[in-house]
């Protein structure tokens, strides 16, 4: 097979099958992914996280920790890898529960080989999309840390949808003052709008000082 100019991404297969494995390593490499391989669920969860776009080929029967099992594992840390499942059983309530928990796709051994591949585009582009995601509120997060406390509270304030004066009279300062903050604001988190500034503090989860107190929570 010739080899496609797919770009760059790292797969891990896991399966107890060695044949299994060396097949699926042989395949994957031929589309041009580098790979690797581990036995069990315990081998791959030992594994440092890949920092190029990367996915996961899981068997769904594996000694120990099953494929499922893995799964529900990742999910619990925080672990958003794509995952393209394999099994030789055919189980249907497995794979029903498998995508309800985000798997890209449930193939059944033996599977057709394009079908894998193209599962594992689908799965690198989602694990684009992941990452992009992660960066940009990473960034959003830095750029709302660089604001003063003052200028967070009057960001709090307008995103809930107050006047200036509103804002001056639930933080005790002058309208001209928060006028002044609100400049700020909107200088440091680089928002062109206030529906942008809106959309950035929905991104992370920013919410009314107002609003926090009312269920008994400190602000963000």
């Amino acid at each position: 097979m010739a080899k496609s100019r797919e770009p760059k991404a790292v797969i891990a297969i896991v399966d107890d099958d060695p044949s299994v494995r060396e097949g699926l390593d042989s395949l994957i490499r031929s589309a041009g992914w580098a790979v690797e391989t581990f036995a069990s669920a315990q081998e791959f969860l030992a594994r440092p996280g890949a920092e190029m776009p990367s996915c996961l080929v899981l068997d769904l029967q594996l000694p120990g920790l099953s494929g499922l099992d893995l799964q529900k594992r990742m999910a619990d840390a925080g672990l958003e890898i794509p995952i393209v499942f394999l099994t030789g059983h055919g189980d249907i309530p497995a794979s029903v529960q498998a995508m309800k928990a985000g798997a890209v796709e449930f193939l059944t051994k033996p599977f057709d080989e394009e079908g894998l591949l193209q599962a594992i585009r689908e799965a690198i582009e989602r694990d684009r999309h992941i990452r992009q995601r992660h960066a940009e509120i990473s960034e959003l997060r830095h750029r709302y840390e660089s604001l003063t406390p003052r200028e967070q509270e009057v960001m709090q304030q307008v995103v809930a949808g107050l006047l200036n004066k509103q804002v001056a009279a639930e933080l005790n300062i002058t309208e001209f003052t928060v006028k002044v903050h609100r400049g700020q604001v909107m200088r440091k988190m680089h928002a062109d709008s206030l529906a942008n500034l809106v959309r950035m503090a929905d991104k992370l989860g920013i919410r009314s000082r107002k609003a926090l107190e009312g269920q008994g929570r400190a602000p963000v």
